[in-house]
C-alpha cells in the first residue's frame, strides 16, 4: 500500500537533496498565507480550486501537498485519491513543522 504522508524532517530533507525535482508540491493555503512564507519550488493552488485542477495534475510523479499545519492538506489528499490520483502525499504538520525546521517561526 501506498503510504500517503511524510514527516515535515523527511520532505525537507528530500527538498534539500533535489530527491522533489521531478515531482509537484502544491501550496493549498490562501494566498495571505502563501505570502508570508513559502518554499519556491512550490505551485499555489488554493484548497478551493482544487476540484478544478483534477484533471491537469501529473499521474507519472508524486505531488506533495502543504497547508499550514497539515490539516487541509490531508483532506485534499483524500479528495485527490477519492478521484483516482494515487501518487498524493500530505506533509505531516505543514508549512508550520517546515519552516519551523528551517528556523523561521510561522503561527
Amino acid at each position: 500500500m501506498n503510504r500517503h504522508y511524510i514527516t515535515p524532517e523527511e520532505f525537507d530533507r528530500k527538498l534539500n537533496s533535489g530527491e522533489l525535482l521531478n515531482d509537484l508540491i502544491v501550496d493549498v493555503r490562501e494566498l495571505e498565507e502563501r505570502n508570508y512564507y513559502h518554499l519556491e519550488p512550490s505551485v499555489h493552488i488554493p484548497m478551493n480550486s482544487i476540484p478544478e485542477m483534477l484533471g491537469k495534475f501529473p499521474t507519472d510523479h508524486k505531488i506533495y501537498i502543504l497547508c499550514a499545519h497539515g490539516v487541509r492538506s490531508e483532506m485534499v489528499v483524500r479528495y485527490l485519491l477519492h478521484n483516482g490520483l494515487e501518487n498524493v502525499v500530505n506533509v505531516e504538520g505543514g508549512m508550520a513543522a517546515v519552516a519551523g525546521l528551517r528556523g523561521f517561526a510561522y503561527d
